[in-house]
């Protein structure tokens, strides 16, 4: 059976690249050198920056590439994949405040909360495309939230869960810029996971559904299956993301399920590139330093500047700071080697 990726034949094939065939294009030797760079300033950052806004970037970074798998890479918007950041926030709070759990157990057993959730929702939701897609998941994720108001002896409600410890073996992970480094693997961890997926056949088989599901459902490709199974493991990358962030805040709020939380995380990929995975890492980086220097500055309309920005990157670089960069390089590469 012929791919619908590799067809050379198809009009899609001859436009803009996909994140993925700029990855798969770039020489070997610029990857493994971007390997290097961003690995180290990963373990710089907590050295440039204040710790806790280092882990920040981190967790949101885990929570733009999982909107990313979705968004870029299936051509699915989701407007409601707070409802997995935040569940996964917390069951990741309640398994280490009550079991008392290292924190890594409990960020696990969030993520897999939020990939259990992800199942029914994605059954229903990947059914639909387009603006009914983005609405059905917007739907539930606005019915989880009430679900975690009202259950106020489970969730403590508008109190929301206080007290989330940091446990690992008895380690004292008190410090913000020595909990870094120990989340830092697990992040790394679900970054690789996430690029795994986009280079398997797996991934070249969701951006064939993204350009013309059509043709995938022709060529014999169970397109509801492949959605519904990128959209739990969207979930799952977005739970430990959440799980992270409620140990690092030691505190879990209704705001980690609100319908905002999920446009951040969409604007930070738009930010840094659609279907690019990295931008994600990108954008992270840039809104939520952005927004700690304007809170510190006393600035109050944050969202004002963030919103500026937004319009700026869709109306200079329409395809992101990440996806722009890349094109530039590929097209340097291409006059190089012609």
């Amino acid at each position: 059976m012929t791919s619908i990726v590799d067809s050379r034949s198809e009009p899609a094939r001859r436009g803009t690249p996909s994140g993925l065939t700029t990855v798969t294009r770039a020489p070997g030797w610029l990857r493994y050198a971007l390997l290097v760079v961003g690995l180290a300033v990963a373990l710089w950052l907590p050295n440039g920056l204040y710790p806790a806004v280092a882990v920040d970037i981190l967790c949101w970074a885990l929570f733009a590439v999982a909107v990313d798998l979705l968004l870029g890479f299936t051509g699915l918007l989701s407007f409601g994949h707070a409802a997995f950041w935040g569940v996964s926030a917390y069951v990741t709070g309640l398994v280490a405040i009550h079991l008392g759990l290292p924190f890594p157990a409990a960020v696990l057993a969030g993520a897999f909360a939020a990939a259990v959730l992800a199942v029914p929702i994605g059954y229903l939701a990947v059914r639909r495309t387009g603006i009914y897609f983005a609405m059905v998941t917007l739907a539930f994720a606005q019915l989880v939230y009430y679900v975690a108001n009202e259950w106020r002896s489970v969730t403590q409600g508008e109190n929301g869960l206080q007290g989330v410890p940091r446990e690992l073996f008895g380690l004292d992970l008190t410090d913000d810029y020595y909990f870094y480094y120990a989340i830092l693997p697990i992040v790394l961890l679900g970054l690789a996971g996430a690029w795994r997926i986009v280079h398997s056949p797996f991934g070249r088989v969701l951006v064939g559904i993204r350009d013309n599901p059509a043709r995938a459902r022709a060529l014999g490709y169970p397109v509801h299956r492949y959605k519904l199974t990128i959209f739990v493991l969207s979930g799952f990358v977005a739970g430990l993301g959440g799980g992270l962030f409620a140990v690092s805040h030691r505190f879990v709020s209704l705001e980690v399920l609100h319908w905002t939380t999920s446009g951040k995380a969409v604007i930070v990929v738009v930010l840094g590139g659609i279907g690019t995975l990295w931008g994600g890492v990108l954008g992270a980086g840039i809104v939520v330093r952005l927004e700690d220097w304007l809170s510190f500055s006393g600035f109050e309309a944050i969202g004002l500047v963030t919103g500026g920005l937004f319009v700026l990157v869709v109306l200079l670089f329409r395809r992101g700071i990440w996806g722009t960069a890349s094109a530039l390089a590929r097209r340097w590469w291409a006059a190089r080697r012609d």
